[in-house]
């Protein structure tokens, strides 16, 4: 007996319905089983900026050093922080100072490297605030004469003027890289915007800790760092990987 057109395609219709059903179905579960789960670690990173320290070994003018961390946010946002101490001895023109304080920056940081797998490396660019408590000391220095007969008049002084401070914005920009299970080595640069300068009376803060040296016809300044960090894993979250990820 042969079934009316109509029934007959009613009967396509629901076959093919099935199996396209079937067919998204297996594609589903095919895709899940390809599919990869690790461990991603939220956690604080603690460390030292190596750089200072090294300094402070080879330089007979310069002591410091600077406890660094970082907390991961979200995916490719941490917070960050460094404090430090610095004492400097710099000498200019008809002058001989030193700079002695403490020192404190506060932001963030965005990781542009999309990684492997688990791997934490990072392409980081960051912004801070730096906040600087320091005194300055004006050791000696020479009075300026024309005469060139008599030899230059020297004043030693030992003038400490306390109860400074400075603070500046900061640009970051640098390389992390595991090279242990949990141990980064990383490597940046700062580009520093002064905010705020409180000098001292017919004087001037040549050198402030945190922010390096000062000049007379800019507000700007420099630095870099290279520092060696290790993550304490707080909290480990799920990451499905797809096959094109890996």
């Amino acid at each position: 007996m042969k079934l009316p057109m109509k029934l007959t395609r009613i009967y396509l219709f629901i076959i093919s319905f099935f199996a396209l059903a079937t067919n998204s179905l297996q594609a589903q579960q095919t895709a899940s089983q390809d599919s990869i789960v690790i461990k991603e670690k939220f956690g604080v990173r603690v460390g030292a900026d190596l750089q200072k320290a090294i300094r402070s070994l080879i330089d007979e003018d310069f002591q410091g050093f600077e406890v660094l961390g970082d907390y991961r946010l979200y995916k490719d946002y941490y917070a960050a922080a460094e404090i430090g101490i610095e004492e400097k001895d710099y000498t200019e023109p008809y002058l001989d100072g030193t700079a002695s304080g403490t020192y404190i920056k506060i932001g963030a940081n965005y990781n542009a490297y999309e990684n492997w797998l688990d791997m934490q490396n990072e392409i980081f660019v960051g912004i801070r605030y730096g906040f600087s408590s320091f005194s300055q000391t004006l050791n000696k220095y020479a009075i300026y004469a024309n005469d060139s007969y008599f030899p230059v008049d020297i004043r030693e002084t030992n003038q400490e003027f306390k109860s400074l401070n400075a603070s500046w914005g900061e640009l970051q920009a640098g390389l992390k890289t595991e090279v242990l299970n949990n141990l980064f080595l990383s490597i940046h640069v700062q580009l520093k915007v002064m905010i705020s300068d409180k000098k001292p009376d017919d004087y001037d803060n040549l050198y402030i800790p945190g922010f390096h040296r000062t000049y007379d016809s800019s507000s700007f300044g420099v630095g870099w760092g290279y520092s060696l960090s290790y993550l304490i894993p707080v909290v480990k979250k799920d990451k499905k990987l797809k096959p094109l990820d890996l």
